[in-house]
């Protein structure tokens, strides 16, 4: 049973949500252990990266068996659930929809039943920029049940199953160059736990070593948890296979790196590392130079909670300004699927943060967050700061300004929404009230992930995609469900005919996607 509405999000202000998460992914193989509990301590270590829903899938070796749900890891699953799926490999998914409505249908693992009879569930942490042209040649070959759901990852699990002469693993290999875009996949058959990453790499995928057996997961701190060590990062352009014959390798394209440079920002938990930078270094770091690129005559650096606290930390570190806790924020306040009365929801803010006025009253404050989107959340917070009695309020971002979505895995406001884009820096600042705005510059960042700039994705701050993105209006998360998108052109007469698909689902939501049509608006 559907629990709410799917809807659950790590935004201070549940009206004006920020940059959404993208997926989590992991994968076990490990006969002997109970896999299933394995993968939801896993799952339980990348719930940051969505909270849509969650799935597992296992394997006994005679048949694949799926239990997915909307809602938390720990909603989802309980110990007679775990203990009923048994087996010797695993995958699993924790969700944020980029590509498609929260709805269960949605949730994954995905699974297709191939003309050989083999199971398989697929896992997807990104998203596609060629999913329309992907679903009009899946409707001419007449591809099987590929608009079972209205996911990129549901149509790469059809196209994948559709090949009725080949292995799981060939099949693989002669789909994975035909996907444009960003994917960090782990899947699985009866025998064999599958793991492959998109030529850029834009999303991590982190390859772990257990006693009896092999882990792959988003990120390193999923290892951790389940007491794996780390091996190496899954290469741009890979595929890993995993049986009982060991681990194998293959490439399907050219590595081509450029990884997304907001993990560092934002999505990846602190604790991970990736392209060998831990992140809370990366973020001290970027405080640090953030206070030599935009100095302040103050009194206290105070996070905004917990994803401006590291660079908080090397700003009064490096400004010799002293860090303080200012705000307080509840954790459990509005990770619920109840709806907000109406007197809450006025609210705003103050559901997730709370000041101390103590703290803050007749204080020139540094407030270090780590992006503005709308500008929404920073508005209401400089006015609750204030209304508790601070002096002056100067905001420090530890992103340059976010101008341009992103269409590789995270779900920001389309462009027409993202305050920066329309305003420059002090333009910005008079709209959220602050003494002072100050953006970590691009290379500073850069220059604090210890990453060339040419292995990295900056699209979001430079409109500059290294994935070509085609038409404007076959993008967006609702692709699938013809939601805010252009009809398919005309073909001239003897032109062969895009056949078998609408684009339209029964039950889509009537919500557009924060992406869609982005490119076309001002």
């Amino acid at each position: 049973m559907p629990r709410g509405d799917g809807r659950l999000t790590h935004a201070l202000d549940p009206s004006a949500p920020g940059p959404q998460d993208a997926c989590g992914v992991f994968g076990v193989w490990a006969p002997g252990e109970e896999v299933a509990k394995l993968t939801y301590f896993g799952l339980y270590a990348l719930q940051h990266r969505g909270q849509e829903a969650a799935g597992i899938a296992v394997s006994d070796g005679a048949s694949v068996v799926v239990y997915k749900d909307l809602g938390l890891v720990s909603q989802v699953f309980d110990e007679s659930t775990l203990s009923s799926l048994r087996g010797h490999l695993a995958v699993g998914h924790t969700r944020y929809s980029t590509t498609g409505a929260s709805t269960w249908e949605n949730a994954q693992p995905t699974f297709r039943t191939t003309d050989a009879g083999t199971g398989l569930a697929l896992c997807h942490n990104g998203n596609l920029v060629n999913t329309q042209e992907l679903a009009s040649r899946a409707a001419d070959a007449g591809v099987p049940g590929a608009f079972a759901a209205t996911t990129d990852s549901d149509l790469v699990t059809a196209l994948i199953a559709a090949r009725p002469d080949m292995s799981i693993e060939a099949a693989a290999m002669e789909v994975l160059p035909q996907l444009r875009g960003a994917f960090s996949f782990t899947f699985m058959d009866e025998d064999t736990l599958y793991a492959a990453r998109d030529p850029q790499g834009v999303r991590p995928l982190v390859l772990g070593r257990l006693e009896r057996g092999w882990v792959v997961a988003s990120e390193t701190a999923a290892l951790d948890i389940v007491g794996a060590s780390v091996v190496r990062e899954v290469e741009p352009g890979e595929l890993l296979a995993i049986d009982e014959n060991g681990l194998r390798s293959q490439h399907f394209a050219p590595a081509e790196p450029k990884g997304c440079v907001f993990e560092y920002v934002y999505l990846a938990r602190p604790d991970t590392t990736i392209g060998g930078r831990g992140v809370h270094a990366a973020r001290v770091e970027i405080g640090r130079r953030l206070a030599k690129e935009h100095p302040a005559d103050a009194d206290l650096v105070i996070p905004v909670p917990e994803s401006g606290t590291p660079a908080a930390v090397g700003y009064a570190e490096a400004s010799g300004i002293p860090y303080g806790l200012g705000l307080v924020k509840n954790s459990y306040v509005g990770r619920t699927f109840i709806q907000p009365s109406q007197t809450i929801r006025q609210l705003g803010i103050r559901l997730k943060l709370n000041p101390l006025r103590d703290v803050i009253r007749g204080k020139r404050l540094v407030v270090v967050d780590d992006s503005i989107v709308r500008g929404n959340t920073q508005r209401a917070l400089i006015r609750m700061l204030r209304e508790a009695g601070a002096l002056e309020v100067h905001v420090r971002i530890s992103s340059p300004p976010v101008k341009w979505p992103c269409f590789y895995g995270i779900d920001f406001a389309s462009r027409a929404e993202l305050v920066a884009n329309g305003l420059d820096v002090d333009g910005v600042r008079a709209s959220i009230n602050a003494d002072s705005l100050g953006y970590v510059s691009e290379q500073g960042l850069i220059a604090a992930t210890e990453q060339p700039a040419t292995r990295l994705c900056t699209a979001c701050f430079t409109g500059e995609y290294p994935i070509p993105l085609g038409e404007a209006g076959v993008l967006g998360k609702h692709v699938l469900e013809g939601i805010g998108r252009t009809p398919m052109p005309r073909v001239d007469e003897g032109e062969r005919a895009v056949s078998g698909w609408t684009g339209q689902q029964a039950g889509s939501p009537a919500v557009p996607g924060g992406a869609d049509d982005a490119l076309r608006r001002p």
